[in-house]
């Protein structure tokens, strides 16, 4: 099925219409009219070869939203107008030990990413969200919780589910202290569950305004990391730190942080980091740690819990045709927290 698109075409020009074709829906498939698409760092780095070539043309898009349009023969989960949301994964072999174990994310023979993937098994490259519909495996399709603002759903199937799964792994209960270093995207999502947890929430920033922006979103504290005597003042204090801070970096202030046997857990820093001391480790036998995305069972949790706590992400909505002025202001940092694309305007591409 021939369907309306944003693509990359190569490392240089601006992302651009295009026409992809979509399966058709097989007996376990799920076919999506997408409504929104979040727009995450990944997406840039992809679309810019940041990560290695990709498959040109590339349509982005992991965080998608929409109402299913049709389902396969053998489909039970979902029916026809159900609200839906589709990550950043698409397939899994389903055979391995991360498979059995609900964290397809950690697949042995590599999970198939719902763009710029060739391990598909219904063959040619993945295409993402950045499009007006998509066909998907039943096992890869979520429930969206109807209460809940749905444009600002969209990054919860990616920046949320990735700081939700570490704070679950880690088993953050009401009462632990609770430090989530860097406001953006994904820390943005770390204070509100951390918070809705019942945590005592502490935004660890070089950034006093982000500090009080922090506040209001639910954090308890402001620890200002370049302040010696504040980070003295929190030594040995924390039972996990989330560590969203995107690139390299240097760790050791922030494990000196935690209490003995405490984690901090990366989720941003896909890249070496500046040295480690290993006495930091060491002395007190804590752990660092780090986690990606999470598991279908996972995400759904994730999406059920938003709907109790009605949780979103904080979002700035564009149109398709502005989609490359706000890949330029995210890597200015400026949007709080996340763009969401309103794919309607696909239709004026």
């Amino acid at each position: 099925m021939n369907t309306k698109a944003y693509a990359a075409f190569n490392d240089a020009d601006p992302l651009g219409p295009h026409t992809i074709k979509r399966r058709h829906i097989h007996a376990n498939d799920v076919a999506i009219d997408i409504e929104y698409c979040g727009v995450c760092h990944s997406d840039i780095h992809t679309a810019k070869g940041d990560w290695g070539r990709p498959n040109y043309p590339v349509v982005p898009g992991h965080e998608i939203i929409g109402r299913v349009k049709e389902v396969g023969a053998d489909v039970t989960k979902f029916k026809v107008g159900d609200l839906v949301g589709v990550g950043c994964m698409v397939e899994s072999c389903k055979e391995c030990d991360p498979c059995n174990h609900g964290i397809e994310q950690y697949c042995e023979n590599g999970f198939t990413g719902t763009y710029n993937s060739k391990n598909s098994k219904h063959g040619g490259i993945t295409y993402g969200g950045y499009s007006d519909y998509i066909v998907v495996e039943e096992d890869f399709v979520l429930n969206v919780p109807e209460n809940i603002d749905v444009k600002a759903a969209a990054p919860l199937l990616c920046a949320g589910i990735t700081t939700w799964s570490p704070l679950r792994h880690w088993n953050v209960k009401a009462g632990d202290k609770v430090g989530v270093i860097g406001l953006g995207g994904l820390g943005h999502m770390g204070v509100k569950f951390a918070k809705a947890m019942g945590a005592h929430v502490v935004m660890i920033t070089t950034s006093a305004s982000k500090g009080e922006d922090a506040k209001q979103l639910g954090a308890d504290e402001v620890l200002i990391s370049t302040d010696s005597d504040q980070l003295k003042a929190h030594k040995n204090s924390f039972d996990f730190l989330l560590n969203t801070i995107p690139v390299k970096h240097d760790v050791n202030p922030y494990l000196n942080l935690l209490k003995l046997d405490k984690t901090m857990c990366l989720v941003g820093a896909i890249e070496p980091l500046e040295a480690v001391d290993g006495g930091n480790l060491i002395m007190k036998r804590k752990n660092l740690a780090g986690s990606l995305i999470g598991g279908i069972k996972e995400t759904q949790e994730m999406l059920d819990f938003c709907g109790e706590h009605n949780i979103v992400s904080d979002i700035e909505m564009i149109d398709i045709q502005n989609i490359n002025t706000a890949y330029e202001r995210m890597m200015k940092s400026d949007v709080k927290y996340r763009f969401v694309i309103d794919i309607k305007s696909l239709n004026n591409a």
